[in-house]
């Protein structure tokens, strides 16, 4: 299983990766009724979508395949956890990892780890998180990819940081050193009532594109150049459980908090489902 893993990652380092990317944005916004409603009815059956939680029903009322993938949910339906001390997913998904930071370094597979630095693209912050906490959500095809807020906080500044574009599954994950810090990002710094927040959108093979809330598509379209914006002086607040991004295909969220904002975090293993709303943990 190893080898097989590291020949499929390999291969991955050999494709034009953003290439395929932009073929797929184009793909997945197709408004031709035929091929998009064969799209949703066939690409959401193979991953195993919850038909019953879109708030829209009638494939047909869908603009294409990616306004279908990046749907509405039936209000209610993610509650979001309601201890005023608690932090929550911000994403549906499957825990990749989770815990303590060590220092400057966060684990990204059984032996492997990389670093916070890296991660944010040095921004000055960054060693605010030294020996925090942070969570790894790998979001599937079928996963709802809408992005919510863990806890409340006041956007301080956005990242974009291009990159490569490896496949974020398993996977891939456990065979490609420092994947989260070479895959291209969105990183958004939020100031809390409990310190700095990060929460990272890391880019994936065929992630066609980002968004956030503020600032609407993210990627495409790409430069070399990272880009830093100051949010700061725009006064925007979020609350916690309210969207702040989505994915365009599936991906990874990470949640980075400093080692002073967290009292204790609820024990999850690599692999466990959680969903928007859920409890990750409890604020001092």
């Amino acid at each position: 299983m190893g080898l097989i893993e590291k020949l499929l990652a390999g291969v991955q380092s050999l494709l034009p990766q953003h290439l395929l990317s932009r073929l797929v944005y184009a793909f997945m916004r197709i408004r031709l009724a035929p091929v998009k409603n064969t799209q949703i009815a066939l690409i959401g059956s193979m991953v195993g979508v919850e038909w019953a939680e879109a708030k829209i029903q009638n494939i047909s009322e869908f603009e294409h395949f990616n306004a279908f993938f990046t749907r509405e949910l039936v209000e209610g339906i993610r509650p979001i956890d309601p201890d005023p001390q608690s932090f929550v997913s911000p994403s549906d998904g499957r825990i990749s990892q989770s815990g303590r930071i060590t220092r400057d370094r966060i684990l990204q597979a059984k032996g492997k780890t990389y670093s916070i630095r890296s991660l944010l693209a040095n921004d000055p912050a960054s060693g605010e998180f030294e020996n925090g906490y942070f969570h790894t959500i790998y979001l599937s095809p079928r996963d709802y990819h809408r992005v919510h807020m863990p806890l409340d906080g006041k956007l301080q500044r956005m990242i974009h940081v291009p990159g490569r574009l490896f496949s974020v599954a398993p996977y891939t994950v456990r065979q490609v050193p420092n994947l989260f810090s070479r895959n291209e990002r969105v990183i958004s710094l939020f100031e809390t009532t409990h310190g700095l927040m990060a929460v990272v959108l890391v880019g994936a093979m065929l992630v066609s594109s980002m968004e956030t809330v503020w600032s609407g598509l993210v990627t495409p379209p790409r430069g070399r150049k990272i880009s830093r914006l100051d949010w700061s002086r725009r006064d925007i607040e979020l609350k916690k459980g309210q969207e702040m991004g989505r994915f365009n295909m599936g991906s990874t969220v990470i949640l980075l908090l400093p080692p002073g904002a967290v009292a204790a975090i609820e024990h999850y293993e690599s692999g466990d489902d959680v969903v928007v709303g859920q409890k990750l943990g409890r604020l001092r």
